[in-house]
């Protein structure tokens, strides 16, 4: 799909370095706050400013037609959201037009640039949606292997279902923070050694997982289902995503309903929204899928993309140290197939939910996507910059997470999502 806002030659008069993760060919949306100004407003990122959706549209240059102005006055994305990605392509596009650099029309407008554009450093970046459902798979055929190895062994790593079904859980949206919030230590029970009666206490084995979240647009009614073929146009676009774990804690719940207090203390999540129609560029083909999977599963053959991620532990009073590099691309199943899963059974999806990938890692140790298989479940303790090793994530400790995508010489990024881990109360 050739998409006028992704074209490579375009310029924008706003000035933008060349490692910028937000370029005119990017324009992700957010929800902004003002330092002097009581409500939240939707707002695009380009270089190291933001633009005021809302200001935008009361000065009349985001006349769109189908959307009302009072969504560009919500303190969420959702309302746009519901609209659907055809409509939200039209809101990037035209803020593209008014962006570029052969375009006079707010550029020489002292007074509506004014309004209108901000420098990052002067507003409080927000949740950008209002998070109704949480969906987290485990779709890194990597990463399912490796934990089977670890839990059973190789010949059984990967479960019967794993081939033939996106494997999900039910997480909790109450605990998502934007990125820059601090996540607390989490209190449970666990088993200090397998014959050991349970103990309760802080986690012992804090762990990030890495992961791209997508979320949704339009969505369906209860009792529908969305195709295969038809899934992309229900995802507005990505995330990067923590999904936080407490592997002690989970490891002694899990039986026989799965995670629960050791995933739902927190994740975090990044505050920009990187459409998928600005990732289109960045499409690959995906993997084979044996054995065969089951018709309703079955789409195009490019439903994959290459996004370049890394994970980085920054100590208390130490220099951050980049323990991994893995790539979106090592995902088995794509977002489309996650989602015709989803909603196979009727269940109904609404604008603003948040699906995560699950785990990501690659082949190589270092493309790991937490600590749990970095360390090999704290056996293999990794060493930072500064000397110190870890297991996991200790008190103090800030961890985070990069992704990018970079081809003729555009480069797609998503930001950071940062947090820092406090001691348990």
């Amino acid at each position: 799909m050739l998409l006028p806002a992704n074209d490579p030659k375009l310029r924008s008069w706003i000035p933008i370095t060349s490692d910028s993760d937000f370029p005119i060919q990017n324009i992700p949306f957010g929800i902004i706050s003002h330092q002097h100004v009581p409500w939240q407003c939707p707002a695009v990122r380009i270089g190291d400013h933001v633009v005021d959706l809302r200001a935008l549209s009361e000065l009349g240059f985001l006349r769109i037609n189908g959307i009302d102005p009072g969504t560009f006055a919500a303190t969420k994305l959702n309302d746009l959201l519901a609209h659907g990605r055809k409509d939200g392509r039209a809101v990037r596009d035209r803020v593209s037009e008014l962006l570029r650099s052969d375009n006079p029309e707010l550029r020489d407008n002292a007074e509506a640039k004014e309004k209108c554009i901000k420098p990052i450093g002067s507003v409080s970046v927000n949740l950008p949606v209002d998070i109704g459902d949480y969906t987290d798979f485990y779709s890194s055929r990597q990463h399912a292997y490796n934990v089977g190895v670890m839990f059973r062994d190789p010949a059984n790593a990967l479960l019967p279902n794993w081939p033939h079904m996106p494997v999900g859980y039910h997480g909790r949206a109450s605990s998502i923070v934007v990125s820059g919030t601090p996540i607390r230590r989490p209190m449970g029970q666990y088993k200090p050694s397998p014959d050991a009666p349970p103990e309760f206490g802080p986690t012992r084995q804090l762990d990030f997982e890495l992961e791209v979240a997508f979320i949704t647009c339009q969505g369906n009614a209860l009792g529908t289902r969305i195709a295969v073929g038809d899934a992309e146009e229900d995802i507005f676009g990505l995330v990067l995503f923590n999904d936080w774990s407490a592997r002690d804690i989970q490891a002694w719940e899990y039986v026989p309903l799965g995670p629960f207090l050791g995933k739902n203390f927190g994740s975090s999540m990044s505050p920009w929204v990187v459409t998928l129609d600005a990732l289109e560029p960045f499409r690959i083909p995906s993997p084979k899928q044996e054995p065969e999977v089951l018709p309703y599963l079955k789409g195009p053959a490019n439903m994959h993309f290459e996004i370049a991620l890394e994970v980085g532990i920054v100590p208390e009073s130490g220099e951050e140290s980049i323990v991994s590099r893995s790539n979106f691309k090592h995902m088995y199943w794509s977002m489309a197939q996650q989602l015709a899963h989803h909603t196979v059974n009727g269940c109904n999806v609404r604008p603003g939910d948040v699906m995560a990938s699950g785990t990501i890692s690659g082949d190589a140790p270092d493309s790991y996507g937490s600590m749990l298989e970095l360390s090999w479940k704290g056996t293999k303790p990794v060493k930072l910059d500064d000397g110190s090793e870890r297991k996991f994530i200790q008190d103090g400790d800030t961890v985070v997470l990069r992704g990018h995508c970079e081809k003729d010489g555009v480069r797609i990024g998503f930001g950071e999502v940062e947090s820092k881990v406090l001691p348990a109360r």
